[in-house]
Order: C-alpha cells, then structure tokens, then sequence
C-alpha cells in the first residue's frame, strides 16, 4: 500500500512540475514579445529621438 501511495506522489508532484515548467515558458514567451515590442514602440513614439524605453 505505500509504494502505491509514493508512485501516486511521484506522479502528481511531476505532473504539478511540468504543468510550472510550461506555465513560466508561456510568461517568458509574452515577456519577450512585451520587451522586443519596446524597441519598436518607444522610438516611434517619442519622434524619432534615441532614448531607453524602460527605467533601469
């Protein structure tokens, strides 16, 4: 009955790992998308001139 239990474990913490695992590259992908959109929008924005679009 133990082993059942630690192979039952095993299997929902895994399964809770990859479901995190694919969740933080989503958030990474539209982190990205936000930060390359950055680079377009901000110099359009602010007539051509050269600046940071970001504060850090």
């Amino acid at each position: 009955m133990v082993p059942l239990i630690v192979v039952l474990l095993l299997a929902l913490l895994l399964f809770g790992v990859g479901f995190a695992i694919k969740a933080l590259w989503w958030i990474a992908v539209i982190v990205l998308v936000v930060w390359l959109l950055g680079f377009v929008v901000r110099p359009a924005a602010s007539g051509g001139k050269r600046g940071r679009w970001y504060r850090w």
